[in-house]
């Protein structure tokens, strides 16, 4: 980047508002922080402060250069925390994002893992949000559905989450189940609130019952799992999910149009240090307990 000694020396002068304090946390003279400025004005056309006796305001151009070089300096502190993610220990901090659906699982997963490693912070980041690996806004993603293809990332396949179709005992005594598809539009339901939500089994709910079947929305797994258990209607949950659930009904059983693939997403640089191998090989030993409860 030609110009970045030049607006990393603006943004600092911004941020602390004197020349001297800028020169001071850049190492520099400062006589270098003057020129800089001078010459970032001078390139852009702008003032982009005003002097005055007590030091240096940015103008409306110098905020809008401050909002810039944040955000550019916050990807080159992400970028030296995925560097320094290279060291040769299971310590410091862990990030892994995913899909909700797997929490209670996930988080005896990883109190497991801090047991063997108790140096090892971790942060399970969960949503819907694609987390960016190749600015050090995760360690490892789990994601659902199509494998990623970014040509940066390490793509392994994780678990097929089957999902089937779930009643409470509750429900079932008011209402009965359904004994086919045919039976379905007679009954309510519990889904994402996100009526275009892309899981083949909610396009697929949507296909089969009319939209005032939908009755009960919400957007977390953990409150749709817990409405489906409260009887508020039937609805969908991996078997991995509705294991922590054992009163609920199996209305029906998975069907392959229903299933959903999770892989496990790394990028190239930190695909293989020792944290990273370490947590892949205690994830995909848990996802074989899973698979057999």
């Amino acid at each position: 980047m030609e110009n970045w000694d030049e607006i990393r020396t603006a943004y600092q002068v911004a941020r602390i508002g004197t020349v001297s304090g800028a020169a001071a946390v850049l190492g520099v003279h400062h006589a270098t922080v003057i020129r800089h400025i001078d010459a970032l004005e001078g390139r852009l056309g702008e003032k982009l402060f005003q002097r005055h006796a007590r030091g240096y305001t940015a103008t409306e151009a110098g905020r809008d250069l401050l909002s810039v070089a944040q955000a550019t300096e916050d990807q080159f502190a992400q970028l030296s925390n995925r560097i320094r993610g290279h060291g040769e220990t299971v310590s410091g901090e862990l990030i892994i994002t995913s899909i909700a659906d797997l929490s209670p699982d996930m988080a005896d997963c990883f109190t497991d893992f801090q047991r063997l490693y108790p140096g090892l912070t971790i942060r399970f980041l969960t949503g819907y949000r694609l987390f960016r690996l190749d600015f050090g806004e995760a360690h490892v993603a789990i994601r659902a559905g199509a494998a990623p293809s970014e040509s940066d990332y390490v793509v392994q396949p994780f678990i097929p989450l089957q999902h089937a179709l779930y009643a409470a005992p509750k429900y079932a005594a008011r209402f009965g189940l359904p004994k086919s598809d045919a039976d379905l539009p007679n009954h309510k339901f519990v889904c994402n609130d996100d009526l275009n939500n892309r899981a083949p089994f909610y396009q697929w709910l949507r296909n089969t019952v009319p939209a005032e079947a939908l009755s009960f929305r919400a957007t977390e797994p953990a409150t749709i799992f817990d409405a489906i258990a409260a009887g508020s209607g039937l609805g969908f949950m991996s078997r991995v999910a509705a294991a922590h659930f054992p009163d609920l009904i199996e209305v029906m059983p998975p069907r392959p149009e229903w299933n959903i693939s999770l892989w496990l997403v790394t990028h190239v640089d930190l695909h293989r240090t020792l944290k990273v191998q370490r947590l892949l090989a205690h994830l995909k030993e848990a996802a074989q307990q899973w698979q057999k409860a």
